[in-house]
């Protein structure tokens, strides 16, 4: 008699996968595509997902580190993390047609940190080091961006003026993730100024909640997400915080079977820049070592939907 295989009980957290700025960035570059033909270049990953940026190079698409890298005339695209007055301005001078692609949400932090700069206020930023998103933030105002990373690194920051200081925050970080440092720069800083808490990605926020809604409910925590997407480690971290054993995997072929050991209900979630079919394949290869029970627990619905610039508006119609 073969041997009593238990049934694994799958949750989808939802939402899960692209957000709206993922989506626009992506349908821009499909767009310039169909509307000006490949090459088309792009600075820097179009989104952290490296099946979404091998499908668009298999199409054409040819992604740069650098302006320079770019041909004379050549459609150039900036991505969904923006980028900074610097490169932009290098596009400008080159006389390459742009089509920018940096997430509205990103652009709104560029705008916040360039009146506070206004105001005469030095600008402290919240993210991750190295991240494309802080060069592209720091790159929009003119005098020195302070980065922290921890509430430790608000302890060590060293300002010119205490009375004029203002903070904003890399998108993809939660409420969750900077409230405790906003709250250390508050108490040294009291007279420190931010954005609105609505103004941080809701994105972010909203794929956080749903993991946390799988607290009691699971044994285990599947993050389908690329190594170097914040969000994504964000996510199998927030699985650990709450006891359960996460892992973080770009696709199906990374899974283990022996995650599966002693998992009698599994939680499967996405990073904001990872396909639905990546999901669908981890699901199939479940199947392929255990009967399986999917459903679908839903925290809060996505309506948000972002305008595509004219440059390829016209292909869009």
């Amino acid at each position: 008699m073969a041997p009593y295989t238990p049934t694994l009980e799958v949750i989808l957290m939802e939402p899960r996968g692209f957000c709206a700025g993922v989506e626009r960035a992506i349908r821009i570059v499909e767009l310039a595509l169909d509307k000006y033909g490949p090459p088309i270049y792009v600075r820097h990953e179009i989104v952290h997902n490296r099946w979404v940026v091998e499908d668009l190079r298999k199409r054409g698409v040819v992604f740069v580190n650098d302006i320079e890298e770019v041909p004379d005339g050549g459609i150039t695209v900036f991505s969904a993390h923006g980028v900074s007055d610097k490169v932009e301005q290098e596009a400008r001078d080159r006389g390459l047609p742009v089509v920018d692609a940096t997430c509205p949400l990103v652009t709104k932090v560029h705008i916040e940190a360039q009146r506070y700069e206004g105001q005469g206020k030095e600008i402290i930023l919240i993210g991750h080091e190295g991240h494309p998103e802080v060069e592209g933030t720091s790159g929009r105002v003119k005098n020195k961006v302070h980065l922290v990373q921890s509430v430790e690194d608000v302890a060590s920051l060293q300002v010119e003026d205490e009375l004029h200081l203002a903070y904003v925050t890399q998108t993809t970080l939660s409420v969750d993730d900077t409230s405790a440092i906003i709250t250390a720069l508050k108490a040294r800083f009291p007279a420190i100024t931010g954005p609105d808490l609505r103004d941080i990605c809701y994105a972010t926020q909203n794929r956080q909640n749903a993991v946390k809604a799988l607290k009691g409910k699971a044994d285990a925590l599947i993050v389908i997400g690329a190594e170097n997407s914040s969000n994504s480690n964000r996510l199998r971290d927030l699985g650990e915080e709450l006891g359960l054993r996460s892992y973080l995997i770009a696709d199906a072929s990374a899974f283990k079977p022996e995650w599966l050991d002693n998992v009698f209900s599994l939680g499967i979630t996405a990073g904001a820049s990872a396909p639905e079919h990546l999901v669908q394949e981890v699901i199939s290869t479940l199947l392929s070592y255990r009967p399986c029970r999917v459903e679908t627990l839903v925290s809060a619905t996505e309506k948000t939907h972002f305008k595509l610039p004219p440059e390829v508006l016209e292909e869009a119609a």
